[in-house]
């Protein structure tokens, strides 16, 4: 189970972290993944992150603005957002599986189990 939170309100320009705890199998099991969802807009990959941190990808409208890390003693991965923009208002979904490679981690389907998400909204 999978279990999002921090999200929130921020005017644009600003900063936020939302973070997702996993319970259940250990989540060094699993890659992480946060993806997110518009309004009127289908899902799409925001970040990831390997089972033990070492690699990590990005959606290119996210690079170098937002940081995935994770913590396995404490089964929870973040997502750190700077610069926000509005067009990064979405629900944020993470997400656990196990994609067999760095160039699957954008894959939804390769994702077993999701958390309910949380709204991330920035103001302009």
């Amino acid at each position: 189970q999978l279990q999002a939170s921090g999200g929130g309100l921020v005017q644009a320009g600003g900063s936020l972290s939302v973070s997702c705890e996993a319970s259940g199998r250990a989540s060094s099991l699993y890659v992480m993944g946060w993806f997110r969802q518009a309004p009127g807009k289908e899902r799409e990959f925001v970040a990831a992150i390997s089972r033990y941190g070492g690699t990590t990808s990005y959606a290119d409208s996210v690079k170098g603005r937002f940081t995935i890390s994770r913590d396995n003693a404490k089964s929870t991965v973040y997502l750190q957002m700077n610069s926000l923009k509005p067009e990064d208002t979405a629900v944020y979904y993470c997400a656990a599986g196990n994609p067999s490679a760095p160039y699957y981690y954008m894959a939804q389907g390769r994702y077993d189990y999701w958390g309910q998400g949380t709204q991330v909204t920035v103001s302009s």
